[in-house]
């Protein structure tokens, strides 16, 4: 485990192009992540730290546990689909753009009611959807640069969403109806602190945000005002999960590849955060 305060690499092999997409699966003891650009989705055991690799057909942005199921629920190019390991399958759900050839899924998280939230973004801008346990699909938001994100509050009524394009993350009132509301700006990032990436919220209600471009993951109280931040060897960070069975592992995933020259962009980081985190919620459906 990473000293106090502190990080390390691991493992040292991997490095990925654009990381992403990361969650904990407590029934598998593993990390799940990502590589949008290869793209590959990967999964490592926390206790043994092994390491396994399926390469994907197609751009892949996220991966989400079902609950009561032994299969997942990704965001690829063509959309949301079902993915099932072993045998490796793929069943593809539907297209929420199928207007928006250039646009893909980017970011998501499941709310305390078992429902996907998922953005968007491409040359056609982004959107937020809500994927409900029944399979169908609405728009719920629009008019983002960059969906990235989102997270919730400890009581799952608020949601915290990012536009990376405008350095904005908002809250939004969200209601058990799955419908949203008050949108209002939670932090506005500066130039140099780059751009919101992905986000988890830990067991005292702290907002964590990876900065794209600002090399470093920040906590803010859930009023919106900073409260520290943890500073890694790469320039683009983009996301990050509480892991183990404490949950007091963080996990952190970023991006590699010019501008970043740095020689550890595109690393898995573990971060000791001195705080615990939260179990992610499983899709319902």
């Amino acid at each position: 485990m990473a000293k106090d305060g502190g990080y390390r690499i691991i493992p040292r092999d991997v490095r990925d192009s654009l990381g992403e997409g990361i969650t904990w699966s407590a029934r598998r003891n593993a990390i799940f992540w990502i590589d949008i650009l290869k793209p590959t989705l990967w999964s490592m055991d926390v206790g043994t730290g092994a390491i396994r690799s399926w390469p994907m057909p197609e751009t892949i942005g996220w991966v989400i546990e079902r609950k009561g199921r032994d299969d997942f629920i990704v965001g690829l190019k063509r959309g949301f689909a079902i993915l099932r390991l072993d045998p490796f399958e793929i069943t593809t759900i539907g297209n929420p753009e199928p207007d928006y050839p250039k646009n893909r899924l980017n970011d998501a998280k499941v709310d305390r009611w078992g429902r996907i939230w998922a953005g968007t973004l491409g040359e056609a801008g982004g959107s937020l959807y809500r994927l409900d346990p029944d399979l169908r699909w609405s728009r719920q938001d629009t008019g983002y640069k960059t969906c990235n994100g989102p997270t919730f509050s400890l009581d799952g009524r608020t949601m915290y969403h990012n536009d990376s394009g405008r350095r904005i993350c908002y809250a939004l009132d969200l209601h058990p109806d799955g419908t949203l509301h008050n949108k209002r700006i939670f932090t506005q990032f500066t130039e140099e602190m780059g751009a919101p990436d992905g986000m988890t919220t830990d067991a005292q209600g702290g907002i964590w945000i990876a900065h794209w471009g600002g090399g470093r993951i920040s906590r803010f109280l859930p009023d919106g005002r900073f409260d520290r931040a943890i500073a890694l060897p790469a320039g683009r960070i983009t996301d990050m999960t509480f892991a183990g069975r404490k949950l007091d592992r963080m996990f952190v995933t970023s991006a590699s590849g010019e501008p970043d020259a740095k020689p550890d962009s595109g690393s898995l980081f573990e971060v000791q955060a001195g705080v615990r985190g939260r179990a992610p919620h499983l899709f319902a459906g």
